[in-house]
């Protein structure tokens, strides 16, 4: 059975195809934020599905901490807070009262794994950049 997006099945063929932005697809350079950061997250995490990549591009824009950094720092601090989020035991760690550096270091080799899968950097056991926290 095809999985869903949005209500919509999704055929196993395209499966982790991602769409590029407009310009993109026609060899274009990226024309706007939002062309550029999802630029910098697909260089980034070559396996990321597209439907993921949206939510984190999306996360990216929204983040005021990271309205002015470079759309590659941009894409790579939303990827991995959006990964540790949605992928990871970290809020709930936070809920029974761990402090944020702790649930980190217990979440990290889970957080990597996610990363891995998708063709993403790690991040080491104590990454000064790694201070990124909005899904």
């Amino acid at each position: 059975m095809a999985r869903r997006h949005r209500g919509r099945p999704i055929a196993p063929e395209r499966r982790g195809e991602r769409r590029l932005p407009a310009a993109r697809q026609d060899g274009g350079a990226p024309r706007n934020r939002r062309e550029q950061v999802a630029d910098a997250l697909a260089r980034l995490a070559r396996r990321l599905p597209g439907f993921e990549a949206e939510a984190i591009v999306d996360s990216a824009l929204a983040s005021p901490g990271l309205r002015g950094a470079a759309p590659e720092t941009a894409a790579r601090l939303a990827l991995v807070a959006y990964a540790r989020h949605v992928f990871t035991d970290y809020d709930d760690l936070l809920a029974e009262g761990y402090d944020r550096d702790s649930a980190r270091h217990f979440v990290l080799d889970e957080l990597n794994a996610v990363l891995a899968g998708w063709g993403a950097a790690p991040i080491p056991e104590a990454d000064p950049a790694d201070d990124a926290d909005a899904p």
